[in-house]
């Protein structure tokens, strides 16, 4: 089958990089991942993964063993090239371009006319054409469509991944994509890109919308939660059951609230409101609102544990996942591992940590000798204090008969049908 590119680069192997690298080299198209990490690298030469997740393991072993498939830390010239690297935010809640800089450096050198560049990654309105800037200044010899638009050397466009944890490989084929172009040349080109590997529709508008597209999605989602959020700890100070009031309320035709857990975590929704925010902090007060009721809410947990602490010389506190969401490996942004610093640094309580998806604790909770990664069979056994943080389905399985006589603080209303005696 012929393919409108021959040879596609992928800057950022990491969980949006490596799987949409993998995809594009099955459909066999020349494939080269860029990562700065060496560790990354080596193994994904060898056809392994640095990361779990359902599936991809064998694509990019299948990837790698056809050759379609290269690691390397050093750009090489391709006729397009997918920046999926990090855009964390600050201290003081901006976004952190810095990766995406140091991107476009070093891809500037290989870039040739004709060249596409995509932006995937989630960054604030305005960073695809920052990243234009940013190749102009190392490229003054080709020009950018800021500058030349339709007639431009280098095609710049922005399109945000829409994939879930847990379901990347399906969800890269199969979500709709919004392509947003610098011009409509460089739309229509992205178009042509993603079309290799994409069954969903792809939407075109312009770059600028595009980002915005992304980070409304997941401000959406977020101002819904924090409802939620807010609702469980107006129930707690009423001494209400937050489920029960959920559950009728949505008995309400045009009513639909959403589940609250201990917070929100992962790297889209408790990051990417900050970047609308940070855009037009004057009219983003809702926006602002809802992510702080969100950051709140690992602090309210911790005050409900340390409330039930006190009734214990020497507690013994099981604090069952670390993970930002449900059965997967992934603790970027997670309120649990959050809770559980916070818990460790006050050196209130000995902590049996029970992470089914991790085989050792994370750098935030290695240094604390008050800390253990334990088994679920051993931590409930010793546990005077159960935190059901994250509801992965194991814990499904724990009985009422494992949770007698212990305090139970479920932040997931996993348990309500097993209330501990």
């Amino acid at each position: 089958m012929r393919h409108p590119f021959n040879k596609i680069s992928v800057i950022g192997l990491g969980y949006i990089g490596l799987p949409t690298a993998a995809t594009i080299a099955s459909r066999g198209i020349e494939v080269v991942g860029v990562d700065v990490n060496e560790r990354v690298v080596s193994l994904i030469s060898q056809g392994e993964v640095h990361f779990s997740e359902p599936d991809l393991d064998m694509l990019v072993k299948a990837a790698v063993t056809t050759g379609k498939l290269r690691a390397t830390r050093n750009p090489e010239p391709a006729e397009a090239f997918i920046i999926a690297v990090p855009t964390p935010i600050v201290a003081d809640k901006r976004a952190d371009l810095s990766y995406i800089e140091a991107a476009a450096r070093s891809i500037a050198p290989v870039l040739r006319p004709g060249t596409l560049v995509v932006l995937e990654s989630t960054s604030p309105v305005g960073a695809t054409a920052q990243l234009a800037r940013w190749l102009a200044e190392q490229r003054p010899d080709l020009s950018f469509p800021h500058q030349k638009g339709e007639q431009a050397d280098i095609l710049m466009a922005h399109c945000p991944e829409r994939i879930l944890p847990g379901r990347m490989v399906t969800e890269l084929v199969e979500n709709d994509r919004i392509l947003g172009g610098m011009t409509p040349r460089c739309a229509a080109r992205a178009l042509e890109l993603y079309k290799t590997f994409v069954k969903g529709a792809c939407l075109i508008t312009d770059a600028d919308s595009a980002e915005l597209v992304k980070l409304t999605e997941n401000a959406y989602r977020d101002v819904n939660i924090a409802f939620a959020n807010e609702l469980s700890m107006i129930c707690d100070r009423l001494e209400l059951d937050v489920w029960r009031v959920i559950e009728l309320a949505n008995r309400h035709p045009r009513v639909n609230i959403l589940n609250p857990g201990p917070g929100v975590g992962g790297h889209c929704i408790a990051v990417d409101p900050w970047f609308i925010v940070e855009s037009v902090p004057e009219m983003a007060r809702l926006i602002r609102t809802a992510r702080e009721v969100n950051d709140h809410k690992p602090f309210h947990v911790l005050e409900q544990i340390r409330h039930h602490a006190e009734r214990f010389k020497a507690p013994v506190v099981a604090c069952l996942g670390l993970a930002y969401k449900a059965d997967v490996d992934d603790l970027r942004e997670s309120p649990a591992v959050e809770i559980v610093s916070h818990l460790a640094g006050e050196k209130l309580a000995r902590m049996l940590v029970v992470e089914p998806f991790v085989e050792a604790l994370p750098k935030e909770l290695a240094g604390f000798d008050n800390v253990v990664l334990a088994d679920l069979r051993e931590a409930l056994s010793q546990a005077d204090i159960v935190v059901l943080l994250v509801d992965h389905s194991m814990f499904r399985a724990v009985t009422a008969s494992q949770l007698l006589n212990k305090i139970v603080i479920d932040t997931r209303g996993f348990w309500r049908d097993r209330p501990a005696g």
